[in-house]
């Protein structure tokens, strides 16, 4: 077999879809609060918004996966959820009261937060049983996460930050453009006994596996909400501050490059389990030596680790276990434990941490919390007899 054909056949539309959707997910949470505020939206409400937005997380995946296994076309799931994506968007072209922006960000929020997991399922599907592939084509992701981002940040500098509408729904039409190209392979399925969902997400690997996923992602909200503030109560600046974030996405990209050869190298399992010991490294560092810049950049390196590591070892332990019609309700029952529960609970509690202790506080406890995300890994990996 040639290396080409190692390559699934829809590769340059999965490259495309990823780069455009993550573009949008680089783009928007990171300056829709300066658009509220220009709308003149207050704070306290500008904060109940972004609540919306990362509770969405929590139904959104659950829902739309059940329903693409459901009618069996994770396709026109995509397709649906990116086009009714592009009409909420709509509203943020026009002012209005913190109810009427209540109504189009949970509308935009609904229906983005199931595409990440539709994605993955699609073309986990498409792949089967070789994932060589699978990192070279996620890592577009991480690439338009960072273009667009800073695209982004140029054209507000420039233009204003009142053209936040029509950037985004550039990206989110290219999205819906892109994903009306996609479509799902039809592969025969072996005879088997049909097992329920919730067999399998009861199993005790399972469920000690979204918990630690959970503690994972609650950890990590130190990085996501508070990192660049602390490092700016530090005294690092912003270009500094935008370096360190750059670093961690090129580290990550890197990862996915040569993911395949780890895998092979070491196993899932093992995957998991460092990645989960390196986030406990990582968050000590930076609560400890974040005086010291090289220190700040090795810890971002680590991304590689907690963020790319993690994540493709999750997705392939996922599949594994929530098998055929399943496939988009697992993907997306593991984006709502980990990224919706874990990354709202994770935030709302650090933010009392914050308010209440030494900044670097939060840090020590986002330590202590992914070395209980170890524990619980490490009992889903004994108690899991599957080979992964």
């Amino acid at each position: 077999m040639s290396k080409q054909s190692t390559w699934p056949k829809q590769s340059f539309g999965f490259g495309a879809f990823y780069f455009a959707y993550y573009s949008f997910v680089g783009v928007f949470p990171a300056y829709v609060t300066l658009y509220l505020a220009f709308r003149e939206i207050g704070p306290f409400e500008i904060g109940m918004l972004m609540a919306i937005m990362q509770g969405t997380r929590i139904i959104g995946p659950t829902f739309w996966g059940w329903l693409a296994d459901l009618t069996g076309r994770r396709d026109r799931m995509l397709q649906l959820t990116a086009a009714a994506a592009l009409v909420f968007f709509i509203g943020f072209f026009f002012p209005g009261s913190f109810w009427y922006f209540v109504v189009f960000m949970f509308g935009v929020n609904i229906f983005t937060s199931a595409q990440g997991p539709l994605s993955d399922t699609l073309i986990l599907g498409e792949m089967r049983t070789n994932m060589a592939r699978y990192g070279q084509l996620r890592l577009w992701g991480s690439i338009g996460y960072i273009v667009m981002t800073a695209i982004a940040g140029y054209v507000f500098e420039k233009a204003g930050i009142s053209c936040m509408p029509w950037l985004g729904a550039v990206i989110l039409g290219i999205t819906l453009l892109i994903s009306l190209k996609l479509y799902q392979t039809p592969h025969p399925m072996p005879v088997r006994k049909k097992a329920s969902i919730w067999q399998v997400l009861f199993k005790k690997e399972v469920v000690a596996f979204m918990i630690s996923a959970f503690f994972m992602q609650a950890a990590h909200a130190s990085l996501y909400s508070f990192y660049s503030l602390y490092l700016s109560n530090l005294g690092y600046s912003s270009f500094t501050i935008g370096m360190m974030w750059a670093a961690g996405a090129a580290a990550e990209i890197l990862f996915f490059i040569y993911h395949d050869l780890i895998i092979r190298k070491i196993g899932v399992k093992w995957l998991l389990l460092g990645s989960l010991l390196i986030a406990v490294a990582r968050f000590m560092m930076i609560g400890v030596g974040a005086f010291a810049f090289w220190i700040l950049i090795v810890a971002q390196i680590l991304h590689a680790a907690t963020f790319g590591a993690h994540h493709v070892s999750s997705i392939f332990l996922v599949r594994k276990w929530f098998e055929g019609a399943m496939q988009a309700r697992g993907q997306a029952i593991y984006i709502s434990a980990s990224w919706g529960i874990g990354g709202t609970l994770g935030a709302f509690l650090l933010s009392f941490v914050w308010a209440s202790f030494p900044h670097e506080a939060i840090y020590w406890c986002a330590a202590a919390t992914a070395l209980a995300g170890f524990a619980a890994a490490w009992l889903a990996c004994h108690w899991d007899k599957q080979p992964a």
